[in-house]
């Protein structure tokens, strides 16, 4: 009785929002009235449609060029046997927001509901039974090609306290009619909900990342009221909050502040930290920034020509976390990607055309992420592959091996001790080890990798291929999957929406 007392709880939770959805587009559509054409607002790498819909609403739709897919490899992407051409125009459907406007004129009453990010999409058959597999750490492949039916949104922001609940009551279910069975399973249910909320949360990092690119480059012209858009990212930022669904509207404005200066804040540490060390090491320091011209990453690299002449040099990887590169002889024997600068001599990047200018052949060492709290995190060693994905694991498998394994509580003391000496040694040193999850860093490098369109091809493809070897989620979909998907979803939310 209690087993099936907890699969219907299970899947009632799992059907909720998809409900509440066609609950309310029923609803709407009760006076229904033709679909009016499209209007389209154009941006500089963004462009936004508005769809009214029949009963009172409209959806709003950011659409963005990705350059990045667009030159990445061949001119097809195939999503396990199906083949998807990407010929197809280069606007990808990103976020779409579904505004309730009550039918009538009046902006101060419209209401915010739904947003979607097409590329969140409900995984494959073969995607769940992979995210329920404990101690599995890789993705299984891509989404099959299948009839879509209508798109989950990522979050209703007219009930955001219904979340708090569902969470409260899920959390509670699975302590007390789920883990007593023990591990065979506590530890598949515990893994498949950490792959599930991982999963829907990188993709509300990306749909925040969209947003505020849209809003930099939107100018004077503005379908959305003041403080719309802010009021969705906040939202949007407090679903990484406990209780953030049942924060008030009239807060939202001070989170989306506190929590935009804090980014802010983290990022300038970040980079100036970085930069001192790749100064004291003698190393090149590169910011890379997204669109908007926010530094999120940076890149070091090392000249070849330094390579003998510093091969005695002592090397400090405090905060860089990779080998030394001056007795690596990887690195003098190195037949991967390099780029080649150009300097004067004073030793300031230049035109090729410059006057005295020389060229430098640069070796990549390490990619980093400056959004992450406390140090610059680790995302990409050119030398060793797995060196991220190792130390992003070394807080993953302590956590499941005490909590699914050892059935430990956080909270008990032993363990509580142990782990607060050794996560303050480890932030004292700046040792990339058992860290916050690089999720926020790994989803705002995808998004820059293919918004980009300055990023060298071939270092855009080197990149995308490393990134392939530290995703932890069987959930995930890679870029090239997600853009096919993201237009059968959108395709999939107009034809719902105009039936």
């Amino acid at each position: 009785m209690r087993q099936a007392v907890t699969i219907f709880l299970s899947l009632l939770l799992f059907l909720l929002p998809t409900a509440q959805f066609r609950l309310w587009a029923q609803t709407s559509a009760a006076s229904a009235q033709p679909v009016p054409a499209i209007a389209t607002q154009t941006q500089a790498g963004f462009h936004l449609e508005r769809i009214p819909i029949a009963g009172g609403a409209e959806l709003l739709t950011v659409f963005g060029q990705l350059p990045g897919i667009a030159q990445a490899g061949a001119k097809q992407t195939q999503l396990d046997g199906a083949i998807m051409p990407l010929d197809s125009p280069p606007d990808v459907p990103l976020v779409t927001i579904l505004r309730d406007t009550l039918g009538d004129e009046t902006r101060e009453n419209d209401r915010l509901r739904y947003v979607w990010m097409h590329t969140y999409t409900r995984p494959g058959a073969r995607q769940r039974a992979a995210a329920a597999v404990p101690f599995l750490y890789n993705r299984v492949g891509n989404k099959g090609a299948s009839k879509q039916s209508v798109p989950t949104p990522i979050i209703d922001l007219a009930a955001t306290e219904q979340e708090v609940w569902q969470k409260l009551f899920w959390s509670a279910l699975q302590t007390l009619f789920v883990d007593p069975y023990g591990f065979a399973l506590k530890a598949p249910t515990r893994t498949y909900r950490r792959n599930v909320t991982d999963y829907r949360k990188a993709h509300i990092i990306s749909a925040l990342a969209i947003l505020s690119l849209y809003e930099a480059e939107q100018g004077s012209a503005n379908i959305f009221s003041p403080g719309e858009l802010h009021e969705i990212q906040a939202r949007l930022m407090l679903t990484e909050k406990t209780f953030g669904g049942i924060v008030d509207d009239i807060y939202l404005q001070r989170v989306y502040q506190q929590q935009t200066s804090q980014w802010l804040d983290t990022r300038g540490h970040n980079w100036e930290l970085l930069r001192q060390q790749a100064e004291v090491n003698g190393l090149i320091f590169e910011p890379l920034q997204l669109p908007d011209g926010s530094a999120t990453h940076a890149m070091l690299w090392v000249a070849r020509t330094e390579l003998e002449a510093n091969s005695q040099r002592q090397f400090h990887a405090r905060f860089l976390n990779i080998a030394d590169p001056w007795g690596d002889k990887r690195l003098r024997n190195w037949q991967g990607y390099t780029e080649t600068r150009y300097y004067d001599a004073e030793g300031r990047a230049v035109a090729p055309d410059t006057k005295d200018a020389h060229a430098v052949e640069l070796i990549p060492l390490a990619l980093y992420g400056l959004d992450h709290p406390k140090i610059p995190i680790l995302l990409v060693d050119f030398r060793a592959a797995l060196n991220p994905k190792q130390r992003e694991l070394s807080r993953r498998v302590l956590e499941d091996v005490a909590r699914n394994v050892l059935a430990v509580s956080r909270f008990d003391l032993p363990y509580f001790l142990g782990r607060t000496v050794y996560d303050y040694v480890t932030d004292k040193r700046g040792m990339d080890l058992n860290q916050t999850s690089r999720l926020r860093a790994y989803t705002q490098l995808k998004l820059l990798l293919s918004l980009d369109a300055a990023l060298d091809p071939a270092f855009r493809t080197e990149v995308s291929r490393r990134l392939e070897y530290v995703s932890l989620n069987p959930l995930e979909n890679d870029r090239m999957a997600q853009a096919a998907l993201a237009r059968a979803q959108y395709a999939a939310l107009l034809d719902y929406a105009k039936r």
